[in-house]
C-alpha cells in the first residue's frame, strides 16, 4: 500500500478513528488525495511563531507566548502582520506506518495568508510523524491583507502517505513520455520537474497582480465578492520582464500547462538552485486529475505566489522558478480533481483567489 492515500482510504481512516473531528466531518472535506482541515472556535494571538519541540505540547508553549485569546464564534479579524495559533477541529491517531504532510490550500496562498500546521512535540512545520496521536493546530500570519475568519473555515489541508512515494527523475522522464506532464519545450528534470514563469501572454500584456499595501479586510466566506482593484495592482509588461520590488507580493502564472495523471499527486516546491533574490511561495497540493484532459483540466497552469527579498530583482519570461515533485498514489482516487466535485481551479490560467470577482 505504498504511496499517498486516496480519498476512499481517508474515509476508511475516519471510520477507524485514525482521523477524528469535533462534531464529525462535512461534505467535500475529503479531497482526492487530501483532507481539508477546519478552524476551531478559539484563536491565540502570540508574540512570535514557534514549534512545540520534543516532549512539549502546543498548549504548554502557549503559556509562554500567548498575548490574548480571541473567540472566533461570531467571526473575528486576524490582523496583517500578527501571528495566531488556532486549534483545528481535526485530530489524529496515526498508525505506525503512516505519516502526514500539511500545506496551505490554494486560496489561502493566493491571499498571502501564511498558514502552517503545528503538532505537539513537533520540530518541523507541516510535518506529522508516523504514529502521531494528538491535536492539530494552525499557525496563521496574514502578510498582505487582514482577514475575517470563523470556525469551520478551511485554510490548510493534509495528505497521508505510507512508505516512500516520491518519483525519481528517471521515473518522471518515463512517465512524461507516456503522459506529458507539462507542455512546451524539453522539460527540465532536477529533483522534480522544473517549470518557468509566463511573462509573454498570448493575448494582451497583463502578466500578474501585486498586492496593495493598505487594503481592507477580506471576509473569507465571501466568494466572488471583492473588486480586484481594491486589493491588487495589475502588473503589465510588453518586453517579457518585470522588476520585483523588495517586500512586495505578486501573483504570477507558470509558462507551462500542468497535468497530474490519476495515479499520481504533486506538490509545487521552490527550485533548488539559487535563481535570484526572491522566493516563490507555493500553497496547496496538486490532486490527481489536476490539468488532466479527461477530468476537464486541459491547459491548467500553476499559479505562482512570489515575494521579493532584500533587493529589486529582474524576472524574465521563461525563467525557471520552481519544480513539481510527483508522488505515486497508493490507489487511484474514487473521484479525480475537477471530476464531479467542486474544484475551483481546474483549467485555470492567471487567476486570483475565489474571493474576487
Amino acid at each position: 500500500m505504498t504511496g499517498v492515500l486516496a480519498s476512499q482510504q481517508l474515509e476508511a481512516m475516519i471510520s477507524s478513528g485514525a482521523i477524528s473531528a469535533k462534531g464529525g466531518f462535512v461534505e467535500g472535506q475529503v479531497q482526492p488525495a487530501s483532507l481539508d482541515l477546519r478552524l476551531g472556535s478559539k484563536a491565540y494571538r502570540v508574540r512570535a511563531s514557534f514549534l512545540a519541540g520534543q516532549g512539549k505540547t502546543v498548549a504548554e508553549r502557549l503559556t509562554e507566548f500567548e498575548m490574548h485569546q480571541i473567540d472566533l464564534s461570531a467571526g473575528a479579524v486576524l490582523e496583517k502582520g500578527c501571528v495566531y495559533i488556532v486549534e483545528l477541529q481535526e485530530s489524529l491517531r496515526l498508525p505506525n506506518g503512516i505519516l502526514a504532510v500539511a500545506n496551505a490550500k490554494s486560496s489561502t496562498g493566493r491571499l498571502d495568508l501564511l498558514t502552517r500546521t503545528v503538532t505537539d512535540g513537533g520540530e518541523e512545520f507541516d510535518r506529522v510523524p508516523a504514529g502521531y496521536s494528538g491535536p492539530l493546530y494552525a499557525e496563521i500570519c496574514p502578510r498582505s491583507f487582514s482577514v475575517l475568519v470563523r470556525p469551520g473555515m478551511r485554510l490548510n489541508q493534509i495528505r497521508f502517505r505510507e512508505g516512500q512515494a516520491q518519483l525519481s527523475d528517471d521515473a518522471l522522464r518515463a512517465l512524461h513520455e507516456t503522459i506529458p506532464l507539462v507542455d512546451g519545450s524539453e522539460p527540465l528534470f532536477d529533483d522534480g520537474l522544473g517549470f518557468s514563469v509566463d511573462l509573454k501572454p498570448e493575448q494582451g500584456d497583463l502578466v500578474g497582480y501585486r498586492a496593495k499595501p493598505h487594503a481592507g479586510v477580506i471576509d473569507l466566506d465571501k466568494l466572488g465578492h471583492y473588486e480586484p482593484s481594491d486589493f491588487w495592482e495589475e502588473v503589465r509588461t510588453k518586453n517579457g520582464q518585470i522588476i520585483l520590488d523588495p517586500g512586495a507580493f505578486y501573483i504570477l502564472v507558470s509558462n507551462e500547462a500542468v497535468c497530474i495523471p490519476p495515479n499520481y499527486a504533486a506538490e509545487m516546491a521552490p527550485f533548488l538552485a539559487m535563481v535570484g533574490e526572491f522566493r516563490v511561495h507555493y500553497a496547496g497540493f496538486f490532486d490527481p486529475g489536476f490539468g488532466y484532459a479527461d477530468a476537464g483540466g486541459a491547459g491548467s497552469r500553476g499559479v505562482l505566489e512570489v515575494r521579493c527579498h532584500e533587493s529589486p530583482f529582474v524576472l524574465e519570461h521563461g525563467q525557471t522558478v520552481g519544480r513539481l515533485v510527483f508522488e505515486s498514489m497508493s490507489e487511484r482516487p474514487a473521484e479525480l480533481y475537477g471530476e464531479r466535485i467542486a474544484s475551483n481551479y481546474q483549467g485555470q490560467g492567471l487567476k486570483l483567489s475565489k474571493h474576487f470577482k
